[in-house]
């Protein structure tokens, strides 16, 4: 890379994808430190903000990155204050959680340092008929997310997702909602066409798939952080869910090139039956 001329920037924003989880060239991490400490405004867009990390630039800051990266995030970095926004701007870091983010951030930016009309100015051109602010939450709401809006379904559904860890039994789950447990599979029968149970563990899965991705947590460590009390059963739920195991979906594996088609081919059946 040629960073002649570098130290002149007025802002650095590094974009970057999944990939850049196992980005570790501290070469360029230091370089990305010489320039911070030179004035150079710094930021990130989705996984931008790992590098930012490894780079020593993030402590003492707000800042936030895409939701599916932040448990791997958090688990590297548990000391960073990590937000589940989709930007922040604080003092000079910026930090986006990517997608269609960059463009609210950067209306914000321009709103900031050159007023309000050319920002909208900006927006306009780029077909951004809503602006939404830094503080909107990244995802949609369960409601949208799962098609679902009754409210017993919806609270169980949160419980889930809070406990990924810890999944809860039929009658647990039941007495959480209020209700018989056969009553809740009704309930879930008739919103979601499948069990408290099957729901829990797709959810379960599903976090575990992204925990083998972007973290170097061993396959037995994702299986107890999802709440499987040993590798075989985890290994034998992965495969029925994805189509591969656990080991050939790692991190090193999908970005070596190893089991990467697999993988994407699992993918794929995966987003076509989910």
């Amino acid at each position: 890379m040629d960073w002649q001329g570098a130290a002149s920037l007025d802002l650095l924003i590094i974009c970057a994808g999944v990939a850049a989880v196992g980005f570790r060239d501290s070469a360029i991490l230091r370089r990305l430190a010489v320039l911070a400490r030179q004035g150079v405004r710094m930021g990130g867009v989705s996984a931008g903000a790992y590098l930012l990390a490894r780079a020593g630039l993030l402590h003492g800051y707000r800042f936030t990155l895409h939701w599916e990266l932040a448990p791997s995030f958090q688990e590297e970095f548990p000391d960073l204050d990590v937000q589940r926004c989709l930007f922040e701007i604080d003092r000079d870091r910026l930090t986006c959680s990517g997608g269609a983010a960059p463009l609210d951030m950067m209306h914000a930016l321009i709103a900031r340092e050159h007023g309000g009309a050319l920002a909208v100015a900006v927006s306009d051109w780029f077909l951004q008929t809503a602006v939404r602010e830094g503080e909107h939450p990244q995802r949609m709401s369960p409601v949208m997310r799962f098609g679902v809006r009754n409210a017993t379904v919806l609270r169980i559904i949160a419980h889930m997702e809070a406990n990924l860890d810890r999944p809860a039994r039929g009658p647990d789950l039941a007495e959480l909602a209020g209700i018989s447990q056969r009553q809740l599979e009704r309930l879930f029968q008739l919103h979601l066409g499948q069990t408290p149970n099957t729901f829990q563990l797709k959810l379960r899965l599903d976090h575990a798939r992204t925990l083998l991705r972007q973290t170097e947590l061993s396959v037995m460590e994702v299986a107890l952080a999802t709440g499987f009390a040993n590798a075989s059963h985890f290994a034998h739920a992965y495969r029925s869910r994805f189509g591969c195991t656990p080991r050939s979906d790692t991190m090193h594996a999908v970005l070596s090139g190893a089991g990467f088609t697999t993988a994407r081919k699992a993918t794929e059946r995966h987003v076509l039956s989910a």
